[in-house]
């Protein structure tokens, strides 16, 4: 008796988890094209990070290590989003910044790892970027935005 209530009590709590639940809602963008004009413009990595909201492995994206000056705008659609100024290393294997350009950047709760956190979108096109945490350098903002290169493009400062 007790392994059917058992059994019982995890349908239903399966069941609370409907589909409707796990579908973000469907914003506009600016920028808007069609899933497979995205496909044809993006590389395959590109395309993954930015409209499939995945994630590059650690330590793959050369922006990662980049130290020049200038603007890390969204590959998608180059609204600027990130300043050479603000970006650290944080050691996690991805381009990290402690402040993204105001306006520029949207931000969204996902739970699809088992607990919230705060994801990050470029504003004009809707591309994910990756998500912010509240352990970045004390001496500025206390946030580490932690942004897959994959989701980025770099313009160098005029020199």
């Amino acid at each position: 008796m007790n392994k059917i209530a058992l059994l019982l009590v995890g349908l239903l709590l399966l069941s609370c988890n409907s589909k409707a639940q796990n579908e973000k809602k469907k914003e506009s963008f600016s920028v808007a094209k069609k899933e497979a004009e995205w496909k044809a413009q993006l590389t395959d990595l590109q395309y993954y990070v930015l409209r499939e909201e995945g994630t590059e492995r650690a330590f793959t994206s050369e922006l990662n290590y980049n130290k020049e000056k200038g603007t890390y705008v969204c590959a998608a659609c180059e609204t600027p989003l990130f300043l050479s100024k603000h970006k650290f290393d944080s050691g996690t294997g991805w381009p990290s910044f402690d402040r993204e350009i105001k306006g520029n950047v949207a931000f969204s709760t996902d739970y699809n790892i088992g607990y919230a956190r705060t994801e990050e979108h470029c504003a004009t096109c809707g591309g994910h970027l990756g998500h912010v945490f509240n352990d970045g350098p004390r001496e500025t903002t206390g946030k580490r935005h932690c942004i897959n290169g994959a989701a980025l493009k770099f313009i160098p400062s005029e020199k």
